[in-house]
């Protein structure tokens, strides 16, 4: 199901943008067309550097913070994919480009989606922890999980490379 609908936008926004780039070029000729789109090339690059520093150091200050980022992953995300939706040559990959660098649209967004992503932290027992950590235990920053055994309960594997018998 993804593959074809990727598969259909690969194909259908090229000819869409074919479509757009032949009808602009024919109302104010090729050369303000082809200045356009370098134009907007241009501004994308600016906007990115600008913006994905931006979305960098909130990430940087959420993760330092001890706050999971994700709302910054988004964002960050969202600017990576708007600047490389300007870099790309056409008039609908640039609308797209530039509505995805407007902060309120960038927000919107991510509420649409955030309800569908779902967020572990790190060494928190993997996906089958749903409460955040292993057996349904919260993930506690600082707090590892121990597991303490006796040397009588553990039997090493004769096998192994890091056996200590010099």
């Amino acid at each position: 199901m993804i593959r074809s609908i990727l598969f259909a936008f690969l194909l259908i926004i090229p000819i869409a943008e074919i479509v757009v780039f032949l009808t602009v070029g024919s109302v104010i000729g090729v050369l303000p067309t082809i200045a356009i789109i370098i134009l907007t090339a241009v501004l994308g690059a600016i906007l990115l550097k600008r913006q994905g520093l931006s979305a960098f150091a909130r990430l940087q200050a959420d993760a330092s913070a001890g706050r999971v980022p994700a709302a910054a992953i988004g964002q960050a995300i969202t600017v990576a994919i708007a600047g490389i939706l300007l870099l790309t040559p056409g008039f609908i990959t640039d609308t797209v480009g530039f509505l995805l660098f407007i902060p309120a649209v960038r927000s919107w967004l991510w509420k649409q989606i955030a309800g569908s992503v779902r967020i572990h932290g790190a060494g928190t027992g993997g996906p089958g922890a749903d409460a955040g950590g292993p057996a349904g235990h919260p993930y506690r920053p600082g707090k590892p999980q121990v597991i303490d055994l006796e040397a009588t309960e553990v039997k090493p594997d004769p096998s192994t490379p890091w056996r200590n018998d010099a």
